[in-house]
């Protein structure tokens, strides 16, 4: 071969299906989790051609994508619409749905059924439920029925209210030992990962190395085996309230509006659309056109219609 030949690189390395045991490997290795909220098509798409590990369709798209006030309004048939549509867009991370509020905490058969109807009707790998209490016998009944669950502990919007509001959790000795206890319980019942919330670092710090099932931050702290943002949050498209723990990667929201507000401009002043944005007509078609409507023809259809 000739020095200045050149290698022709073959096509990139299919990346493999994101499986539980998969980000058990990833824990044992230290390799961190990557994962990230999705509610529709496009962003699933986004999610997985930048290479995460894991997709939530979590209940915040109550807030970020249909508008309620919290998370607590939404239907189970309004997150199965987004499990599916996030489905449709993914090929290798792992897809989980979480459980609406009223949806799963009155008995195990309710949360079964729930459940089966995310994993039967939209194709999700797992579900994920908050809190521990009652919430791990349901989680483990779940688990019993042979679906995979993630807990939730810490901060649980579900129940933000009980909790005094959406802030930090597990800041006193006393109320971390409980946040422990819900998060071991929730091992206990077989769940395959748990997400922290709003948790203090020296928290998790002490907690990580109880549990033998990967956790997965969201403000709480880099003593995590992974992290989770909501995808409107780290490219800046929802406009409310950013929690402490928010780092934006992008300010896609302004580049909407800006977008946006120059096609109205465009439109308004006539500069859109320019010939490249039309289509054309052969110009004895056109003429054909033009002596047919000044004969008549369009009144003639229009009787035809009537």
């Amino acid at each position: 071969m000739s020095s200045g030949s050149r290698i022709t690189p073959g096509p990139p390395a299919k990346r493999q299906t994101v499986t539980l045991s998969k980000l058990a490997e990833k824990k044992a290795l230290g390799e961190p989790i990557v994962m990230v909220t999705a509610y529709d098509y496009p962003s699933a798409q986004v999610a997985e051609e930048a290479g995460v590990d894991v997709v939530l369709v979590g209940d915040s798209g109550a807030m970020t994508v249909l508008g309620y006030p919290s998370t607590v309004p939404v239907t189970i048939d309004e997150m199965l619409m987004l499990c599916s549509a996030v489905r449709r867009g993914l090929k290798t991370p792992l897809l989980v749905g979480d459980l609406p509020f009223a949806s799963y905490e009155a008995s195990d058969e309710q949360a079964i059924l729930t459940a089966q109807r995310f994993v039967k009707e939209a194709g999700c790998d797992a579900v994920k439920l908050e809190r521990g209490g009652s919430s791990a016998a349901r989680a483990r009944a779940i688990v019993g029925a042979g679906i995979p669950v993630m807990g939730h502990v810490g901060l649980t919007p579900q129940t933000a209210t009980a909790l005094g509001g959406y802030r930090s959790q597990g800041r006193t000795a006393e109320r971390a030992l409980e946040v422990a206890r819900d998060a071991l319980a929730l091992q206990d019942a077989g769940c395959f990962a748990i997400v922290f919330e709003a948790v203090p670092t020296p928290f998790t710090e002490a907690v990580h190395g109880r549990l033998d099932i990967p956790i997965i931050g969201i403000g709480a702290g880099p003593a995590t085996d992974g992290q989770v943002l909501v995808f409107h949050d780290l490219l800046g498209i929802f406009d409310g309230h950013a929690a402490r723990f928010v780092k934006r990667y992008g300010n896609v929201r302004e580049q909407m509006i800006d977008g946006v507000e120059r096609y109205a401009e465009d439109v308004r002043t006539r500069k859109y659309p320019e010939p490249e944005h039309t289509y054309t007509m052969a110009p004895d078609e056109a003429a054909s056109l033009r002596a047919s409507l000044q004969s008549g023809a369009l009144t003639a259809r229009r009787d035809v219609l009537r």
